[in-house]
């Protein structure tokens, strides 16, 4: 005989077919039980993955930048755009301030001009510096008229020197009337 079933016939007593067939049916059924959960599972984490298959989608197309939506290198070179024109606003509104400012002292002078000319009288002012009368006198011989006033300081006599250097004398008390008497004196400084 052999030794395998010597060996075979050495564990009969302890095998018995009943209670083996008992445990190989619950093992199926535990086998087949394990297998449903499996399934179910693998259903499950199907559809989570599905689910997270979705999200993931909708995350990479949310992500992706619309066409709408300028480029990376778009974008830096409007704001590069923006930032000069921004500085060259910020020094145009300098230079006009500056312009403000000078035109405001500018205006601000003039104005101070303009008052004083307005308190200014020419005509005082040339009388405090020469006597009106002494000018009047010195006009008067440069044209050829030099008046003769008498004691209280009254005119009553004119010389007239004429063109030709002939002097002349014409004396106000006759009783003429100014334009006589203008024309008259006209009429010999001409001659």
């Amino acid at each position: 005989m052999s030794t395998s079933r010597k060996l075979i016939r050495d564990m009969l007593p302890i095998i018995d077919p009943e209670e083996d067939y008992l445990t190989i049916v619950s093992a199926d059924e535990q086998f087949t039980a394990s297998e449903a959960r499996r399934k179910k599972e693998l259903e499950e984490t199907h559809a989570k993955l599905k689910a997270l298959m979705r999200v993931l989608e909708a995350a990479r197309v949310s992500s992706t930048r619309p066409q709408s939506v300028p480029s990376e290198e778009a974008h830096i070179s409007n704001l590069n755009e923006l930032d000069a024109t921004r500085l060259a606003l910020a020094k145009s509104i300098s230079e006009a301030e500056a312009t403000l400012a000078t035109k405001e002292a500018e205006l601000a002078n003039l104005k101070e001009e303009t008052r004083r000319l307005e308190l200014y009288d020419p005509a005082t002012e040339h009388e405090k510096e020469m006597d009106g009368t002494a000018l009047r006198l010195a006009i008067y011989k440069g044209i050829g008229f030099e008046p003769i006033l008498d004691k209280n300081g009254n005119l009553h006599k004119m010389l007239v020197r004429a063109q030709s250097g002939d002097l002349h004398s014409v004396d106000f008390t006759t009783g003429k009337t100014d334009v006589e008497y203008t024309q008259l004196l006209w009429k010999l400084a001409s001659s």
